[in-house]
């Protein structure tokens, strides 16, 4: 009877391990550049369209979230308007408050952040420095988090590629590729949202996917529209304006989204639209 009742237990124990094992997390991941704020936008400034963020975000619920060109007032904001999320994130100028940030925002009753930080696409990605031949001082924040329901750990990294230097996007991406590789533990599962302010057709791209895949390449539901719309209506099949990426790696990807078809209660929430991915790993 004993070896029976051991027997019986030992079966219970490995089949809750297995299913625990087995469970898996569905994670939704928003990039949102959300236009710095400046005054010259006139009808489309930030005090006009920032309650149009926090409906987007409300809406779409996502598990984690980049933001790219908050500004420390646009920051203030997100976060006062969002105590749902937990973020971290610095001032590009000096690695502080100053500057443009590169928040990443996440659930906290989801996610727990473990670890994370902040370095600049620069000769010298320590400080607060400006690379190459960018036009900005340009950084890339990245973050170490667990799933709480499963314990299951990923990465996340958001940033902005520069606007003008070439070789600053090249070099600055190919800097984020190597940090990558050190940061993140191989096998762990990882997400990259960006303004790249490239297409992924350029060679720039080359070592990222060699590491990670394109999510609006392999989504079985995918989004080709423009992202970048410069305040203006339209323009969903032009090509140069499809600038605003996520990629990743260990984990199925279900859908890929540009989120231009609904209202959030402004003409335009900032002259990028959202794209949205979800994936389970």
């Amino acid at each position: 009877m004993k070896k029976i009742l051991l027997f019986a237990l030992t079966a219970v124990v490995a089949l809750s391990v297995t299913s625990c094992a087995e469970k898996k997390n569905d994670i939704k991941v928003i990039s949102y550049n959300v236009r710095v704020n400046n005054e010259g936008d006139g009808e489309n400034k930030w005090d006009l369209r920032k309650h149009a963020s926090i409906a987007m975000i409300r809406d779409e619920k996502p598990t984690i979230f980049g933001l790219q060109e908050a500004k420390p007032e646009q920051m203030q904001y997100l976060v006062e308007n969002l105590p749902e999320y937990g973020y971290i994130g610095v001032g590009r100028e000096d690695g502080v408050s100053s500057g443009e940030h590169m928040t990443i925002f996440y659930l906290k009753d989801q996610v727990e952040l473990l670890d994370g930080g902040t370095f600049w696409l620069s000769e010298t990605p320590e400080e607060p420095s400006m690379g190459w031949d960018a036009a900005c001082k340009r950084s890339c924040t990245w973050t170490k988090l667990r799933m709480k329901d499963t314990g299951k750990e990923f990465a996340y990294i958001n940033t902005h590629l520069d606007h003008v230097g070439k070789v600053a996007q090249r070099e600055g991406l190919a800097l984020i590729v190597e940090r990558f590789a050190e940061i993140v533990p191989v096998g762990m599962p990882a997400f990259l949202t960006a303004d790249f302010n490239a297409l992924t057709t350029d060679p720039i791209f080359e070592p990222l996917k060699a590491a990670m895949l394109d999510a609006r390449e392999v989504a079985p539901e995918t989004d080709r529209r423009a992202t970048f719309n410069a305040w203006q209506a339209g323009g969903e099949d032009n090509q140069n304006r499809v600038i605003d990426h996520i990629f990743f790696r260990g984990a199925e990807a279900h859908t890929f989204k540009v989120l231009r078809d609904k209202d959030y209660g402004a003409p335009f929430i900032s002259d990028h639209y959202p794209v949205v991915m979800t994936a389970t790993f």
